[in-house]
Order: C-alpha cells, then sequence, then structure tokens
C-alpha cells in the first residue's frame, strides 16, 4: 500500500515500478474517496460542504474502492499495488478532527494485510509546492500540515516502511522498488500485495 498526503508522487511512483521491475506482471489499484471532486463541485456551485458530510460520502466511496480492489488483487497473480487505502481515510478524519475511526480501524483489521505499507514522507511545504505547479488540485498548506501530522500520530505508523519523498519521483520510485525487492525476498513465491 502507498501512503502519503497529496503532493508526495505516490501515483507517479507507483506508475513507475513497472519498469522498473521488467518480467513481474505489476497491477496498480486506486483507493480514492472523490475527495478532489467533492471540493471541485462545492467551490463550483459556490455551496460550503460540513466536514462530517464529505467525510461520509468520501468514507463510502473510499471503502467500496477498497473492497473492490481486494477483489481484483485476490484475482491477479502478480505485484499488486493498491495506491491510498483506508489509513487514509483515519488520517483523514483525525486532520479534521472526527473521532469516529472505530469502524473503520475495524474493516481495516479483517482486510487481508499488506505484505509492506510503505509512507511517502514529505514536509507540507513541499507537497504544497508541487501540487500548485501541477495545478490540478486546490490543496492548502495548513490542511496538508494538518494531514501530514495526522498520519505520523497513527498507531499503524511505527509499522510503515518511510520512504524519503522529498527528491525527484525517479528516486521514489527506486526506493520503492528496493522495498518491493525486500518483501520479494522475505516471501514465498505467491502473489505479492504491496499495498
Amino acid at each position: 500500500m502507498l501512503l502519503g498526503i497529496d503532493g508526495a508522487g505516490k501515483s507517479t511512483a507507483a506508475g513507475e515500478v513497472e519498469a522498473l521491475l521488467p518480467g513481474t506482471p505489476v497491477l496498480v489499484l486506486g483507493n480514492y474517496s472523490g475527495r478532489k471532486t467533492i471540493s471541485a463541485l462545492a467551490r463550483r456551485f459556490g455551496v460550503p460542504v460540513p466536514a462530517i458530510v464529505a467525510d461520509g460520502v468520501e468514507t463510502a466511496v473510499r471503502v467500496f474502492n477498497v473492497l473492490l480492489n481486494h477483489v481484483r488483487a485476490a484475482r491477479f497473480d502478480g505485484l499488486v499495488i493498491m495506491d491510498r487505502h483506508l489509513y487514509c481515510q483515519l488520517a483523514l478524519r483525525k486532520a479534521r478532527g472526527i473521532r469516529r475511526r472505530r469502524a473503520l480501524a475495524a474493516l481495516l483489521g479483517m482486510l487481508p494485510e499488506a505484505q509492506a505499507v510503505v509512507y511517502f514522507d514529505i514536509t507540507a511545504e513541499q507537497a504544497y509546492e508541487r501540487i500548485t505547479l501541477r495545478g490540478e488540485d486546490q490543496e492548502n498548506l495548513e490542511d496538508l500540515q494538518k494531514f501530514r501530522k495526522a498520519y505520523l500520530e497513527l498507531p499503524w505508523y511505527p509499522g510503515f516502511a518511510v520512504l524519503d519523498a522529498a527528491g525527484s519521483t525517479e528516486n521514489s520510485a527506486r526506493q520503492l522498488k528496493e522495498v518491493i525487492a525486500d518483501v520479494m525476498t522475505d516471501c514465498a513465491p505467491s502473489p505479492l500485495t504491496a499495498a
């Protein structure tokens, strides 16, 4: 699983893994929540969406995508990389001050365990600069700071493989390849899920 704040380079690095692992079947699955779409619609129509409402919609979309993608992963014979997961929604809730987290944490515990959970670490300032340059999203620095802090405070964080995502996306992809290689070395030759 690939985790991290927006602008950390998760999706870009995931897309480059296949080229770095020739001969290895790779499936990248995105577990999105629709947060950007909801924010864009709210801005377009000038209607603020309360955090609790946004969280309810985002959580439903994210859970649906996660469950669907776990079914897809079970049918794939190769390396599965999940871009985002329930950890992301838990971190978002923490950043927003929403206390309801037990049901998501319980669901997380029922799903197949990932062989590697990789956190792309970058400062909020660097992420904000990247987001501003690509001009696609409307994130603000304060929210990114809260989101990063929330990730670091998750009880699962000590078990994450932490990558330095401050450099180039090529460097992040190489670090991700090393994590995957370590996992593949430690595991029997069965389908790998680096979620």
